[in-house]
């Protein structure tokens, strides 16, 4: 069970500051104070706790500049540093640094990011052509169903070293981009003895009651040279229409982008690839500064070479607006939807937001907005992984009597994946934003259960 404590306190404060009547007086057309020069940003304590995990500590902390004279609620530069941690070694340590003047007005971005997980979801592939079956997480229920609550999970850590850059291509709105990226994954079963310090109901042992990730493995699913990661090292260009009139929560203009990633063999990598991502954003007033919708479609696909099937979630896209951007599934795709439900060697999405700023108030010598959104969310594969021929026939096998192919594999089954709910987001002086999501599945192959996650910036 998780407790989030750092929302709750998040929360306290904007209804204690909402009930101010000093907030209730204030005006939403008075202009927000101009900002000069570097400003501190916002910070959040980072404070939770996973029964598996362990507790969660750390904090994020943001600085923007403004320039002079000032150019707010744009900016010329912003770090962004979070160092947070589970006592059982999951964690973010990342630092980011973003300009928007380089060489005159290039964008330009560094992020050097180490992000263990030792419990990182893994459902198959090919969305509901693998099939989840939430019962063999239940630790409450008696043996069987339950297998272990780390069933459907591995242990990855990732080191990333990432570039962008933007730059004017013609006129106002079109633009060119391009990137490298650095990434290297080390992969294993999860450490059950390190989950299991401290805790009385114990998991049992890999050797016990092994993982999908090792299943997998066995059926040569997943093949050796990629079971235990590798370095994937990447390029990136492509264009963009770029016309919103603010990045943090625009309220009118297109976003679309369209490009390739290729990985190469000449800088390192095992797997060579290429990949092509078309993503288009919108934007509509509906109210001036107080109501809008914004949508987001985007297509990712395997153009050529061989993808390593740790790599298949990484979503492509021109800038990182969170710790990373990974799907289908979970906060940064389909919220309410298992974290990497929805893996695949193709597939298109699609988020919808009515998004509504109801509440405006100064706290903190900050000027703040509490806004909601309401989401639905969809996706699914479009272009699938490739299963072995054999894997119905190696179930067969006596050491797998105690298995059923229908459990595991329905072929021909995918179709859409569909989330919907709600947003609480908290933005100070327009770029430091708070979101709190809350969504649900459709279907129960997608999860059973209510989504809630605590991240940056709104979705797109």
């Amino acid at each position: 069970m998780k407790k989030a404590l750092s929302v709750l306190l998040i929360l306290m404060m904007a209804f204690s500051a909402f009930g101010q009547e000093k907030a209730k007086k204030e005006k939403k057309e008075k202009k927000p104070k101009e900002r000069i020069g570097w400003k501190f940003g916002g910070a959040l304590p980072a404070t939770t706790y996973d029964s598996n995990l362990g507790f969660q500590y750390g904090a994020l902390i943001e600085f923007f500049n403004y320039g002079k004279p000032s150019i707010y609620p744009e900016y010329l530069d912003h770090t962004y540093t979070e160092v947070s941690t589970f006592t059982k070694g999951s964690g973010i340590y990342r630092f980011m640094y973003e300009t928007n003047r380089l060489f005159g007005k290039t964008y330009f971005s560094i992020d050097l990011s180490y992000l263990p997980d030792k419990a990182y979801d893994f459902y198959g592939f090919n969305g509901y052509e693998s099939v989840y079956n939430a019962d063999w997480m239940n630790s409450d229920l008696e043996v069987p169903p339950y297998k272990t609550a780390m069933y459907y999970r591995f242990e990855r850590n990732q080191f990333r070293i990432k570039s962008d850059l933007m730059g004017k291509l013609s006129g106002d709105h079109i633009k060119w981009s391009a990137g490298f990226a650095f990434n290297d994954f080390s992969l294993s079963e999860v450490d059950i003895d390190r989950l299991n310090e401290g805790k009385d109901d114990k998991l049992p042992s890999n050797a016990v009651q092994p993982g999908l990730y090792k299943l997998y493995q066995d059926l040569m699913i997943i093949s050796p040279n990629e079971a235990d990661g590798g370095w994937v090292n990447t390029l990136k260009g492509g264009i963009m229409w770029d016309s919103r009139d603010n990045k943090p929560n625009p309220m009118k203009g297109l976003w679309t982008e369209m490009g390739i990633e290729f990985a190469p063999g000449f800088m390192g990598n095992d797997w060579s690839f290429s990949r092509f991502y078309l993503t288009h954003r919108q934007y509509f007033t509906i109210i001036p500064e107080d109501l809008s919708f914004a949508y987001r479609v985007g297509y990712q696909t395997t153009i050529t070479g061989h993808v390593p099937f740790f790599y298949q979630s990484q979503v492509i896209t021109s800038r990182l607006t969170g710790a990373t951007n990974e799907g289908l599934g979970g906060a940064s795709s389909l919220r309410g939807v298992l974290r990497n439900r929805v893996v695949g060697d193709g597939f298109v999405y699609g988020n919808f937001e009515l998004r509504w700023k109801p509440l405006y108030f100064k706290f903190l010598k900050a000027d703040w907005y509490i806004g909601t959104n309401l989401f639905y969310d969809i996706g699914r594969v479009t272009k699938k992984i490739e299963m072995p021929d054999n894997v119905e026939l190696m179930l067969e096998a006596p050491k797998y009597s105690n298995l059923n192919y229908s459990d595991y594999f329905n072929p021909g089954s995918e179709k859409f994946h569909h989330s919907a709910g709600i947003s609480i987001l908290f933005v100070a002086n327009r770029n430091f934003c708070v979101a709190v999501d809350i969504g649900k599945a459709f279907n129960g192959q997608d999860s059973d259960i209510l989504g809630f996650s605590i991240g940056l910036n709104y979705l797109f």
